[in-house]
């Protein structure tokens, strides 16, 4: 009984340290990310799963990745601007493709919370992101 509760008490800390550390991941800045599953494919590469989300109102921040972002919005309205691209507003049920290492700033226009799935295929042992500095208008 003893070694039964102890089984027990020991699972649900896990749990709870697992849970800890996704809460955490996802709380850095306004766009939470909560990672869902990662692989090591193709070699060389992860394949990271997300739920991106934001409030109304908020912003990203300028960064990068470095690697393809592939995105599909459940939820929402994100105005991306790209350093020396046009923006482009994404909707709920459109996917967006964001090129390795291009500078972007999503901001969520909706008025209400922005969801989405995105996959990223990054190089191995580099951030997910990087924040860099605004572009010069």
């Amino acid at each position: 009984m003893v070694i039964r509760k102890r089984l027990v008490l020991s699972a649900i800390g896990v749990s709870a340290i697992a849970l800890a550390a996704v809460a955490d991941e996802a709380q850095k800045g306004s766009l939470k990310r909560a990672t869902l599953q990662t692989g090591e494919f193709p070699p060389g590469y992860e394949t990271v799963m997300i739920i991106a989300q934001m409030a109304p109102g908020k912003c990203s921040g300028w960064h990068t990745h470095p690697g393809l972002e592939s995105s599909y919005f459940l939820e929402g309205e994100v105005l991306i601007h790209f350093a020396g691209e046009p923006d482009q507003v994404v909707k709920a049920g459109q996917p967006v493709l964001i090129a390795p290492g291009l500078p972007h700033n999503d901001c969520n226009v909706s008025g209400k919370p922005f969801r989405a799935l995105a996959h990223y295929i990054v190089e191995k042992g580099k951030p997910l992101a990087s924040p860099v500095s605004a572009p010069a208008p």
